[in-house]
């Protein structure tokens, strides 16, 4: 049969009707896998330093030039912006002074505005490569230029996404957020909680006022529903200097004792 007859069937890896159909679905999930890791390893990323934070808070540029989102409570999230942007810069800064191999402590985000880019933009400011996993979903489209091109990632699965955020993480930072920020910091604490994820790292929840309000963790303690302990996970603060101390300190010399409560 000729070479480029009509009838030639695809090869199955360039059959893209099956890629794409139901029976399909392990190849695309394991691709999620394979695909990043292939990537992390041509350019020699070892571990991160993970942001979470709402996608809708907006920068001070953003206010300024009428670009933020009309709602008052956004507006008073903005420091969190500027918070973010410093101390992803002050941990990129800290890690490409390190005399160990460049691949450590690369900042990683989901890739996508508000926090995410905050977070790529401190890293790239500092003159460091980061991280975006983004995730397609039908929202409006955005831009964030501060993502390393090579280090950009889009996935179709949540699972993969939170899978390469907790498995490449050495300290995760939680900037106040939505739905999603909420999902992957009870995930976090899950995985610590029942060992799942038997690293120990530095978890900084960023913002007490939010996080107090938001969620009431002394109130399952309280129930029983969770131990004191469970509260030394995180260390909660306002100040971007406690937190880069908290995290360097912490990768270089190892857990304290105990950690603050909320």
């Amino acid at each position: 049969m000729s070479k480029n007859s009509p009838t030639t069937a695809p090869k199955a890896y360039e059959n893209y009707e099956f890629l794409n159909s139901r029976a399909g679905r392990p190849l695309r999930i394991m691709s999620e896998f394979h695909e990043p890791l292939q990537r992390f390893d041509k350019h020699g990323i070892l571990d991160t330093i993970v942001f979470f934070g709402s996608a809708r808070i907006p920068s001070a540029e953003a206010i300024a030039t009428g670009q933020a989102r009309d709602h008052d409570g956004l507006r008073k999230l903005a420091p969190y912006y500027e918070a973010t942007r410093q101390l992803a810069r002050s941990l990129t800064e800290w890690s490409m002074a390190l005399p160990e191999d460049p691949g450590r402590y690369v900042i990683c985000t989901g890739g996508g505005p508000g926090v995410m880019e905050a977070a790529n933009r401190g890293a790239h400011e500092a003159g460091g490569r980061s991280i975006g996993l983004t995730i397609s979903i039908p929202v409006e489209e955005f831009e964030n230029r501060y993502v390393s091109p090579d280090l950009s990632f889009e996935f179709h699965y949540f699972f993969m996404r939170k899978f390469w955020f907790t498995y490449m993480a050495k300290a995760v930072v939680v900037m106040p957020g939505g739905f999603g920020t909420l999902d992957e910091l009870f995930e976090l604490l899950t995985l610590m909680q029942t060992l799942k994820m038997k690293k120990r790292m530095p978890v900084v929840l960023f913002g007490k006022e939010f996080w107090s309000e938001v969620i009431n963790l002394d109130a399952l303690v309280r129930h029983g529903t969770i131990s004191q302990d469970d509260l030394s996970f995180f260390y909660p603060t306002d100040s971007v200097e406690e937190a880069h101390t908290y995290i360097t300190s912490y990768l270089q010399e190892g857990p304290p004792e105990r950690g603050p409560v909320l």
